[in-house]
């Protein structure tokens, strides 16, 4: 497996690139604020021609992502679009509208969660009625473990229904703390002999989507992209599979040492991944 390189910063390989899809949480904010160097240096590549677009497993539509920045200081001028998980899973729920569904979400009271499906008029039932799962999160993400889950998980594998997995991501950082996402429940879906359907990171739809938006921005098809994100998993991954060189960053879901360089390789190892780029963090 080759190793990572590691530029100083975005601007030593900005020139190869005429198109950047970058992850959102764990790159320019972790939930609280925004990571400033990590916009400039979008904004530059954006000030030097290039096109930007932000590419999130956010189990929410991306009119939910972009209305969170301006709190945390995320600059608008910092990308040129955005495709979420959760664009990607309405897309998935629409060819669905006939089915019954059973979801199991973040908000107990769904207020949050209803932006996933909001004008797709489905019909949601109860697990013993269903024929689909959509799976948008843990009910708390703070207390419960996914192993509070498997019990209730098996009787969907037992009717063999399929998962639709809003949120690929096993955890994310929200400030200095790491919550589980439905990616977490998706696994023992699996391990259970279930069938999940996952439009986001690092699988097929999302991508597309991404491609489309680029297109449409710069009236042609993107040539060279580059994909920017904290995790092995779902980011450098994602960039292997579809063809992109990828740019790790380590302020997202690892705590690197001093020694960054050695701990990714292990890191990336792991994962059995790799990256053609990393840095500790994005900058110019």
């Amino acid at each position: 497996m080759k190793k990572p390189d590691f530029p100083a910063g975005l601007s030593e390989i900005a020139s190869r690139y005429d198109t950047i899809f970058c992850d959102v949480w764990g790159v320019i904010h972790n939930g609280r604020k925004a990571f400033f160097p990590a916009c400039d240096a979008l904004r530059q590549f954006r000030q030097q021609g290039g096109t930007v677009i932000l590419i999130t497993n956010a189990p929410v539509p991306k009119a939910q992502v972009i209305s969170y920045f301006e709190p945390m200081g995320v600059p608008v001028d910092a990308f040129d679009d955005c495709v979420s998980s959760g664009d990607a899973t309405r897309e998935e729920l629409s060819r669905r509208r006939n089915e019954k569904i059973w979801r199991l979400g973040v908000d107990s009271g769904w207020e949050r969660d209803a932006f996933l499906y909001k004008g797709l008029d489905l019909d949601f039932v109860e697990p013993d009625e269903a024929e689909t799962l959509l799976c948008i999160g843990l009910q708390d993400q703070i207390n419960d473990d996914p192993e509070d889950y498997r019990q209730i998980l098996r009787q969907g594998v037992d009717r063999g229904l399929p998962m639709i997995c809003a949120n690929p991501d096993i955890k994310v950082r929200v400030g200095d703390q790491l919550v589980w996402c439905a990616g977490a429940l998706a696994e023992i879906y699996e391990e259970e002999g279930g069938q999940v359907i996952y439009p986001g990171k690092p699988h097929k739809a999302i991508y597309r989507l991404a491609a489309e938006r680029a297109e449409a921005i710069r009236g042609a098809a993107p040539d060279v992209v580059l994909c920017i994100g904290d995790s092995p998993a779902t980011d450098m991954r994602g960039a292997l599979m579809h063809g992109y060189d990828g740019l790790y960053v380590g302020t997202g879901l690892a705590r690197h040492s001093e020694n960054f360089e050695q701990e990714l390789i292990g890191l990336l190892g792991d994962y059995g991944t790799t990256a053609r780029w990393a840095m500790p963090a994005l900058r110019w």
